[in-house]
């Protein structure tokens, strides 16, 4: 039960839920919700939470079973069906040449609902080359999207604003420099950012609100998206489709890997400064608590199966990349060794454990430096 006051703020009758648990008055019981907010019962739930879909908890011992099993039930938590029999119907317009690439602006169907457009960048020479589908941050900043990691050729008012974003990465667009070294680059706008936006940050909540209303869900939407743009990519005459790799930071690492998970299109895969146990994140203070932002990565029930490093570990054997910044808020370090031991584990089972990099970079924050980037690129010129 709630009320009201004249200021028309909400507030929370005092033990309203543990007295209703226990069939007794409200009065005098202790606080309902705690900082967060949580319930003051949070701890009871996520002990509850064992994740008995994880790797090495399931009862199927087969690898190639258990990621099938482990995949199906991510999908079935989307909320959006897949889209492999819409057209694609690729258009390919403002195209440039600079020294090392031509860009191009190319729009497709994702999904049947809307489409969508991006950057295509594809090295001078002869093909076909290694591809990276190159997935955007978050940033609470929704006036670009593909433009936070491609310069802008097309649009000098969001070239000021991803100049300005570029600082993030040590001054450079990732993806124009992912070009210059021989990779074919797609980068497409979520929902909300760029040419699909710009969503106020204020509005995440009820936007992700009305896909649950409408038997949908945002993160699933952005799931399948970015599956069905690692399969345009692949499907490229001017790309080897053996060689496709997912990249991203913060948001964009989620995405990363989550694609790779969910997509055998995705050879390998590189994140940087997003992963982390479930139970470890869920704390007090923690920047997931605060909702808005953290509805893009949301599939509601996935929890009472699988954990954050168990989703990601459905991309088992293939390479993989995660780094951190030992400084990084968002993600406490407990969380970040959980996560790096399990992902450890589910490699090792496969006899693969070189495949998998995980570093903490004990000096950074958030970020994705010039120095991290380097390291990136120099193993997916290794893996690929």
């Amino acid at each position: 039960m709630d009320a009201h006051d004249a200021l028309g703020r909400r507030t929370f009758v005092a033990g309203a839920g543990a007295a209703l648990l226990s069939g007794g008055a409200v009065s005098g019981a202790q606080a309902a919700v705690v900082d967060g907010p949580l319930p003051d019962f949070h701890p009871a739930l996520k002990d509850a939470l064992t994740f008995p879909g994880a790797w090495g908890r399931s009862p199927i011992r087969d690898h190639r079973a258990w990621r099938r099993a482990a995949r199906a039930t991510v999908e079935e938590h989307l909320l959006v069906e897949r889209q492999d029999g819409t057209p694609y119907a690729p258009e390919f317009t403002g195209r440039s040449r600079t020294r090392d690439c031509t860009r191009e602006l190319v729009t497709v169907s994702l999904t049947r609902y809307e489409r969508v457009r991006g950057a295509l960048l594809t090295p001078h020479g002869r093909g076909p080359f290694p591809a990276v589908l190159l997935l955007h941050d978050h940033g609470a900043r929704f006036d670009i999207g593909k433009e936070k990691l491609v310069r802008p050729w097309y649009d000098d008012t969001r070239l000021a604003s991803a100049r300005a974003w570029a600082d993030n990465f040590s001054g450079r667009f990732v993806g124009d420099e992912l070009a210059r070294r021989g990779y074919v680059v797609l980068c497409l706008d979520a929902l909300g950012w760029g040419d699909r936006g710009p969503l106020a940050y204020e509005q995440q909540q009820a936007l992700a609100a009305n896909f649950y209303n409408l038997g949908s869900s945002l993160a699933g939407l952005m799931a399948r998206e970015d599956q069905r743009a690692a399969a345009f990519l692949a499907g490229l005459d001017r790309v080897d489709a053996r060689r496709v790799a997912a990249v991203g930071f913060s948001m964009g690492a989620y995405r990363a890997w989550q694609t790779a998970a969910l997509s055998d299109h995705v050879a390998a895969a590189a994140s940087v400064c997003w992963m982390t146990g479930l139970k470890e994140m869920m704390v007090p203070g923690n920047n997931t608590l605060r909702g808005q932002s953290a509805y893009c990565m949301l599939h509601p029930g996935l929890a009472r199966h699988l954990d954050i490093p168990d989703v990601a570990s459905i991309a088992a054997p293939r390479p993989m990349l995660f780094f951190d910044g030992g400084r990084d808020t968002l993600f406490p370090a407990e969380g970040v060794r959980v996560a790096y031991d399990k992902l450890r584990a589910v490699w090792r089972s496969h006899h693969a454990e070189e495949r998998i990099r995980m570093k903490t970079w004990p000096e950074l924050g958030h970020v994705f430096t010039d120095q991290m980037q380097d390291e990136v690129f120099n193993w997916l010129d290794d893996v690929l």
